[in-house]
């Protein structure tokens, strides 16, 4: 499995991960072999969050964990409303009984909320001198947004900021990364087959993903991760709740593209004008 060093943390961590996001409609069992199995074949960052399912998909990531925690690199997030200094320091505690482990090695504040900034992060800087918390990041942070967390913290603080990102909504490439490259934070694109909105092979940029993965005997799905990562700030975390899913994923993880193919791919999933604010889901 590829890995990168995920921003700050200067720990290498799988560029491809697995997401959890609305794993709670799926069959736990299922969901939990599923995870174990992406643990397996290398899937070893694991992103989860209090908000799923209100804390139940941290419990089912929990009980996948058991007698592996040290293999993985695991990330969970806060809800805004939770977000104050006390508050954070209570969620955190809330995560990591759930998930049944001592720390987390990466905390993230789930998007801007109403809570100052200063007090989010100056209660994860305690988490991190606790040995709660390994690092801290952002998710669904613009760049005016990421501009105030760095006047706060400093630079080398924010380990990563997790955004959408898939073909269809590239948004994220007119200012979010490349303030990301220039300042050493990892860009973690959620949702990298666009939550129902993969193309279909039989549409017009569904035709050009097709035959980009028919030149490598592979899936389109497999063709999306490694667009979606093909610069060093980027990470894709999937979700698979079934094993045949993590399996695909899985072997995303060697593909190379051409920069002919890269070519035609941007150009049949254009990058679009910027927007004003940053979409997320």
């Amino acid at each position: 499995m590829d890995t990168r060093v995920m921003g700050s943390t200067g720990v290498a961590v799988p560029v491809l991960g697995q997401g959890t996001w609305q794993m709670e409609e799926d069959d736990r069992a299922s969901a939990i072999r599923a995870l174990q199995l992406g643990l397996d074949l290398g899937l070893t960052h694991l992103d989860t969050a209090e908000l799923y399912g209100h804390g139940e998909v941290e419990s089912w990531v929990g009980e996948a964990l058991q007698g592996r925690r040290d293999e993985v690199f695991l990330v969970s997030k806060l809800m805004p409303v939770n977000a104050s200094y006390a508050g954070t320091l209570q969620a955190c505690e809330r995560s990591l009984k759930r998930l049944r482990t001592d720390r987390l090695d990466c905390y993230l504040l789930h998007w801007p909320g109403s809570h100052p900034l200063e007090d989010t992060l100056r209660a994860f800087e305690q988490l991190v001198r606790d040995g709660k918390i390994r690092a801290w990041g952002v998710s669904n942070f613009d760049v005016e947004e990421l501009e105030e967390a760095l006047a706060i913290a400093g630079p080398g603080r924010i380990a990563c900021n997790q955004v959408l990102y898939h073909l269809r909504e590239r948004h994220i490439e007119h200012q979010v990364l490349p303030w990301c490259e220039a300042h050493g934070v990892a860009l973690v694109g959620y949702s990298p087959f666009g939550s129902g909105d993969f193309p279909a092979p039989g549409s017009g940029d569904g035709r050009v993903l097709t035959a980009v993965a028919r030149t490598h005997g592979v899936s389109t799905r497999q063709v999306a991760l490694a667009f979606l990562t093909r610069r060093a700030p980027l990470f894709a975390i999937p979700k698979a709740s079934r094993a045949v899913h993590t399996r695909d994923n899985a072997a995303a993880a060697g593909l190379r593209l051409s920069v002919e193919e890269l070519a035609r791919l941007e150009e049949a999933f254009p990058l679009g004008a910027p927007e004003r604010t940053l979409p997320m889901v």
